[in-house]
Formats: structure tokens, C-alpha cells, sequence
């Protein structure tokens, strides 16, 4: 195999559905780091934020990037929504019960989604993209701009978390949060913020998702292992370890239809998750241990 052929079929298509699966980690990454629990309707609230965007598109007239935004704000605020109804009481019993619930809001958002759009494959636009030839790697104006509107939102977050007030207090309920507490965080308005980031995330990622391959009602299930594979390989809770997490597993998962039928690269992702907790729990940046 020539090496342009390996970029241009394995390494380029990995890294572009790494950056998405690095998307989908940071909101688990930031659930987890202040809420202390995992969160199962990830998958599915990505699914919902891709399908706004489509009724931004085929209800309001919008072009296919001006949807993003009114997609992230109204995933984002559904994200709340959901944590002030169903789990905001749940918060003084164990995390686990969490946890358990939150696999029942993804069946919910999942029947939801169903319901509206129907189970039959979406698409935002008809016709196809053809890859445009930069100096002999084949790369679609798509990818371009999936990773670079990417780039943008963890630079953004990044920065907000290191140069803002809420973002510091952000940290500060990571670290520690009785402290954060006693030094006058308010634990609500840092709460909601965080599920407002993290369902924006959601609906980015859904939205690449759906725009680079197609919309299906299941497709936040599907990635739902790998975006966990991803920021547990990169530590959870370090910003920086969901993204390399998530390129790794989406590398790792392209090359491993090189040796294996692609139905079943989802696979990989269920390695590394075991190699990781088995080997290196805390993960590539030393995050929590969940």
C-alpha cells in the first residue's frame, strides 16, 4: 500500500471521526468531573442535537451551518432541563442510581427522536461531496471544516475554563469541590452551566456526525463506547486527554478495518476501554479514576 493511499483511506477519515469522538468526550469528561458520574444518554442526546439542526434546515430555511448554533444552544438547554427534572434530586444518593437513570433519559430521547423523525435514514443535504486534491491528499471541504469548527470549540472552552470566572469555578468544583463550596461557588449556577456546555458538545458532535456520514436515530448508541473509550484512554476529566483520546480511538478504528470487516471496528474501541481500565485507569493524563 502506498503511504498516500494510507492517509488519504485510513489516517484522514480516523482523525476527522477522532475530532468528533473527541467532542462527545469532553461533555462526559466535564459531567464526570463535576457531578462525579458517568452519563448514558450522551449518545442520545447527540442524536437529538443532530436532528435540531435538521429542523433548522427543513423547518426555518436555514443553511446547513447556521443551524450549528441553534442546535447547541437548544441541546444545551434541554441538557438542563433534563438534570433540574430527573436529576437534580438524585444527587444526595449514591451515583450509581445517576448513572442508571440516565440510561433510561437516553431510551427516552431515543423514543423521542423516533417519534418526530421517524427510524429512516436523514440526510442535510442531497448529492455528493468530492474530495478536493490538496497536494495529493484527498481531503472533502467537510472534513476541513469539521476540524477546524472543532479546533475553535475546544480552543474556546479551553480558554474559558482557564480565563473566565464561571470556568475557574468550574476547575475549582473539579478539584475539590467541599472547598469550592466554602470559598463561595454557587453549586447550581456551576451545575447548569456544566450541563449547558456539555449538551452544546453533544449536539456538535451528533451534528459532524451526521453531516460527515448520515442521520439515523441510533447513531448517538453507536458511539456512544467509543466516546467513552475516548476520555477514559485520555483521563477523565483532563480537556486535553478526550481530545488525544478521541483521535487515538478514531485512528485505531479506521485502521482496524485494514484486518477486520467494518461492522466490527466498534470493536477496537471495547479493547482499548479494557486495556486502559487494566492497565492505566487513570488514563494517558492521569485524570480520576472512575
Amino acid at each position: 500500500m502506498e503511504f498516500i493511499t494510507f492517509i488519504n483511506f485510513y489516517l484522514v477519515p480516523g482523525i476527522v471521526i477522532g475530532s468528533i469522538y473527541a467532542l462527545g468526550a469532553i461533555g462526559i469528561t466535564l459531567v464526570f468531573s463535576i457531578m462525579r458520574h458517568a452519563h448514558l444518554a450522551h449518545g442520545d442526546m447527540a442524536t437529538s442535537g443532530a436532528f435540531l439542526a435538521l429542523a433548522g434546515t427543513t423547518i426555518f430555511g436555514l443553511p446547513t451551518y447556521a443551524s450549528l448554533p441553534l442546535a447547541i444552544c437548544a441541546t444545551g438547554l434541554i441538557a438542563v432541563g433534563i438534570d433540574k427534572l430527573f436529576y437534580s434530586h438524585l444527587r444526595a444518593l449514591p451515583k450509581i442510581l445517576t448513572t442508571i437513570s440516565s440510561l433510561g433519559i437516553a431510551l427516552m430521547i431515543r423514543s423521542g427522536v423516533q417519534i418526530v423523525w421517524g427510524v429512516d435514514t436523514r440526510l442535510y443535504s442531497n448529492g455528493i461531496s468530492r474530495p478536493e486534491n490538496w497536494f495529493g491528499l484527498k481531503i472533502k471541504p467537510i472534513e476541513i471544516s469539521t476540524l477546524a469548527t472543532v479546533f475553535v470549540l475546544v480552543v474556546s472552552l479551553l480558554a474559558f475554563l482557564a480565563k473566565t470566572k464561571w470556568g475557574k469555578a468550574m476547575r475549582a468544583m473539579s478539584d475539590n469541590r467541599n472547598l469550592a463550596l466554602l470559598s463561595g461557588v454557587d453549586n447550581n449556577k456551576v451545575v447548569a452551566l456544566t450541563w449547558f456546555i456539555s449538551g452544546g458538545l453533544c449536539a456538535a458532535s451528533g451534528y459532524f456526525l451526521g453531516i460527515n456520514t448520515e442521520l439515523k436515530s441510533m447513531m448517538g448508541w453507536h458511539i456512544l463506547l467509543p466516546t467513552f473509550a475516548a476520555a477514559i484512554l485520555g483521563g477523565v476529566g483532563k480537556i486535553e486527554g478526550a481530545v488525544a483520546g478521541g483521535l487515538i480511538v478514531g485512528i485505531v478504528e479506521e485502521l482496524s478495518v485494514m484486518f477486520i470487516p467494518s461492522e466490527y471496528k466498534a470493536v477496537s474501541s471495547f479493547a482499548i476501554l479494557l486495556l486502559v481500565l487494566i492497565i492505566r485507569p487513570t488514563g494517558l493524563f492521569k485524570g480520576k479514576i472512575l
